[in-house]
């Protein structure tokens, strides 16, 4: 036989189906070509295995006892071959595998918590790693495939990675039930009277797109408390009388806090989900995506009242 580098693999398939039917004119019709091209796909295997193959009866052909031994073996590696080119299949409820998310803590509560409510209830065998974004390390994470999937703005998003925008966010303001501010006429003047608490993910930072907008209205608020997670803002807010802009999301739904519309006009943000393009295509990757785009749906749905 030749060099099996130098076999081509529709000779191979051409042999399995000759094997099938024993006859040439069901063969061809198989394959979708003429009975004179596959009699000369046949010489050319003839030559390769350096064996007849098939000799001619008056009922067709019989294969010969080297074509016999080959039967089971092309068999295996047609199977083979066919599985490399085809996507290999993912069943959620049988899935065993680990899928990693890099995020902020206002993130992970706004996306990453819906996301695993639906997890538990279809892949309960797939585990989730919730990650900080670390922007100095991401690209790289990425690229090994160390983080699945990073939840950011558009702005912070690599021109080489796939994305899909998952929902606009808003700020409001909120405070504690109860808060002395419930009884003012909420303005720009009330807003500012009360001291406020401040997210600062660089650390000890106190200004911010507020301060922003508000030096542009020529009045400044007193920012008294700096932290670097949105998830200690609810725990804060409750136990004193500070108010924080915060985006809609992380206070939603969270009993003792209030939520008023600001009295200044700042800017929301958009948050999408991103991903390597060397995981665009794979199953188990393509499937928790979806997963997360219609939890977002749902809460969209939620947050409208169920429209």
């Amino acid at each position: 036989m030749r060099d099996i580098r130098t076999l081509d693999l529709n000779l191979l398939k051409a042999l399995d189906v000759l094997l099938d039917e024993r006859n040439v004119t069901r063969a061809a019709q198989r394959l979708g070509v003429t009975q004179p091209a596959l009699s000369g796909m046949l010489s050319r295997l003839r030559d390769s295995f350096d064996d007849p193959l098939f000799t001619r009866t008056q009922r067709g052909i019989v294969p010969t006892t080297r074509a016999l031994e080959l039967a089971a073996p092309l068999k295996n590696l047609l199977r083979d071959a066919e599985a490399l080119v085809q996507p290999q299949a993912f069943d959620p409820a049988t899935a065993n595998m680990q899928f990693s998310i890099a995020a902020t803590d206002y993130a992970l509560r706004a996306v990453g918590l819906p996301l695993l409510s639906r997890l538990r209830q279809q892949a309960p065998g797939i585990q989730v790693a919730l990650l900080p974004v670390q922007d100095a390390e991401l690209t790289e994470k990425m690229e090994r495939g160390d983080i699945h999937l990073a939840l950011m703005t558009p702005e912070s998003c690599q021109p080489d990675w796939r994305g899909r925008k998952l929902f606009r966010e808003r700020y409001v303001v909120a405070m504690r039930e109860g808060h002395p501010v419930l009884q003012q006429d909420w303005d720009l003047t009330a807003f500012c009277q009360w001291q406020h608490a401040l997210v600062s993910y660089s650390g000890g930072g106190f200004r911010g797109v507020t301060d922003t907008a508000l030096e542009a209205m020529g009045v400044e608020r007193e920012v008294m408390v700096s932290v670097s997670s949105f998830l200690v803002i609810p725990e804060l807010l409750a136990g004193s009388d500070l108010l924080a802009v915060v985006p809609e999301r992380l206070v939603a739904g969270i009993d003792g806090l209030v939520t008023l519309e600001p009295p200044v006009a700042i800017p929301g943000f958009t948050k999408l989900a991103a991903w390597h393009e060397r995981v665009h295509r794979d199953p188990a990757q393509r499937w928790i995506r979806e997963q997360l785009f219609l939890a977002m749906a749902c809460e969209d749905e939620q947050d409208m009242g169920g429209v």
